[in-house]
């Protein structure tokens, strides 16, 4: 293993870390709220809104992510190119989760 190889698997599985801690934080409801709808809505309508799906919709986007550079990180280190298939289904799911929970949440 190349130590570009290295390198760049520290920096996968640091983005997987980011990532399952920014999930978890969502999870348990604490911190600042990454979340579109929350972020550009006005300081009125953050102090009214129900904060409880969009912490949970945040988080398991985060938890998808997370698992996508979890499997690239995997892939790095074990040096095969077939675990790059298991990203297609996981960036499918976040996108397609994050698109209909926008919709229900709206």
């Amino acid at each position: 293993m190349s130590t570009t190889e290295i390198v760049t698997a520290i920096f996968v599985f640091s983005l997987a870390g980011v990532s399952g801690y920014l999930s978890i934080r969502h999870f348990l409801e604490r911190g600042f709220l990454l979340n579109n709808y929350y972020i550009f809505a006005s300081k009125e309508e953050r102090e009214k809104m129900d904060k409880k799906p969009h912490y949970r919709q945040s988080a398991v986007v985060f938890a998808l992510i997370s698992l996508i550079f979890l499997i690239l990180g995997l892939s790095t280190v074990l040096q095969n190119s077939k675990l790059l298939l298991l990203e297609i289904p996981a960036a499918a799911a976040a996108i397609i989760y994050a698109f209909v929970s926008s919709l229900r949440n709206m």
